[in-house]
């Protein structure tokens, strides 16, 4: 896996065919979804399947989404699946809390000993709300992210500006906990590739790193809105330049002011650049 993955692209369980095709897609990630994708009557064919696919290494980091522990199907989803070689991670879907990171992480040993990585999904207003406890839960919670088909259901949010401040929670959380920045939820429009560009520039301000996406088109438009450009790798590269030259704060000729903030974001733009 990149230091940095921006693609993270889910693929039905009960669908082999489908998740074939997501392996040689191009996503830095690919998420074989047990829950929301597969109907209840598919659930079992959809867990036997994957587990048969795992038993083996696969050409992409594979992370799978259980079906939640308080349910019906989620114990089983982790007996069957914990410890198959090609199982690189687990999303946890509608944690509200630290005791749901808590309860998979004491079952999900790998094959290679240790805790898998997990995921945490908060996809409900009680889960917003404890963002910054559920990031701390546990050392094997790599990541947070937001489930924004089901919180937006849960606050009965229509526009799509009504959950920015769940988002900046969100992104908040992760950093305060020292996680890596959070993935943005997918794009439910697969044909709108524009709209998909504008709501990643809009996800970048707010400080997400990459998308979860639900098609392979929408991989390479959300590679490239979350990839810095040609302008912002020149001015990272100018800023370094000025700070190696000179210590301490200092204004570039184009009015850029420069002090140990400006340095570290521009740090961050090159290693971004180059997927390091």
């Amino acid at each position: 896996m990149t230091a940095h993955p921006l693609t993270w692209l889910y693929a039905p369980g009960d669908r082999p065919s489908v998740v074939a095709k997501a392996l040689v897609a191009g996503a830095d990630v690919v998420v074989i979804d047990l829950e929301d994708a597969v109907a209840p009557d598919r659930k079992g064919y959809a867990r036997e399947a994957t587990a048969e696919l795992l038993r083996t290494p696969q050409p992409v980091p594979v992370h799978v989404r259980v079906n939640a522990l308080s349910g019906p199907w989620g114990r089983s989803d982790l007996a069957a699946l914990t410890t198959a070689p090609g199982l690189s991670g687990l999303r946890l879907p509608k944690v509200s809390s630290p005791a749901d990171v808590v309860r998979v992480a004491r079952r999900a040993v790998s094959a290679h000993g240790g805790t898998l990585p997990l995921y945490a999904l908060l996809e409900t207003a009680l889960g917003i709300e404890r963002a910054h406890a559920v990031a701390r839960a546990h050392p094997s919670l790599r990541g947070i992210a937001i489930g924004e088909a089901d919180l937006r259901a849960d606050l009965g949010v229509r526009d799509d500006a009504g959950l920015d401040w769940c988002r900046s929670r969100v992104v908040v959380a992760a950093r305060a906990a020292g996680l890596a920045p959070p993935t943005q939820s997918v794009h439910p429009d697969t044909r709108d590739l524009d709209g998909l560009r504008a709501s990643c520039l809009r996800g970048r301000s707010l400080g997400f790193l990459g998308r979860a996406a639900i098609h392979p088109r929408q991989l390479p438009v959300i590679e490239r809105a979350y990839l810095p450009t040609e302008e912002e790798i020149e001015q990272a590269e100018t800023v370094l330049k000025a700070a190696a030259a000179h210590q301490g704060a200092q204004a570039l000729p184009d009015g850029t002011f420069v002090d140990a903030a400006v340095v570290t974001a521009a740090h961050r733009t090159l290693a971004l650049a180059r997927r390091d």
